[in-house]
């Protein structure tokens, strides 16, 4: 099987910085694009931002400017540097991976439990 673990989550002011990191370990024979998401009360889970193996980005408009993801590959770890954060930022953020297993040469989409991402003052 395969396991992604999210921490860092927790609360911060307005305009305030949080860093979050996601490593995935178990059965894994490659990884291929990581992300993060996320998911407001009431709302949709949306795409917040995703990186290949090779470090090409997908930023969403709205933290555009703010997040920054990266990740390492010999660790299998992404990371996620919020800067800026203000309220509409407050979600439970959870970390995604697309994993090609030892056994098995399907890729399949794995998913972080979430971490609470609080914006207040």
């Amino acid at each position: 099987q395969v396991q992604l673990v999210e921490s860092g989550g927790g609360l911060v002011q307005p305009g305030g910085s949080l860093g979050l990191s996601c490593g995935a370990s178990g059965s894994i024979r490659s990884i291929g694009i990581m992300g993060w998401y996320r998911q407001a009360p009431g709302k949709q889970r949306e795409l917040v931002a995703t990186i290949t193996g090779g470090g090409s980005t997908v930023i969403a408009d709205s933290v555009k400017g703010r997040f920054t993801i990266s990740r390492d590959n010999a660790k299998n770890t992404v990371y996620l540097q919020m800067n800026s954060l203000n309220p509409e930022d407050a979600a439970v953020y959870y970390c995604n991976a697309d994993v090609r297993r030892w056994y098995d040469s399907t890729w399949y989409p794995y998913w972080g439990q979430g971490t609470q991402v609080t914006v207040s003052s």
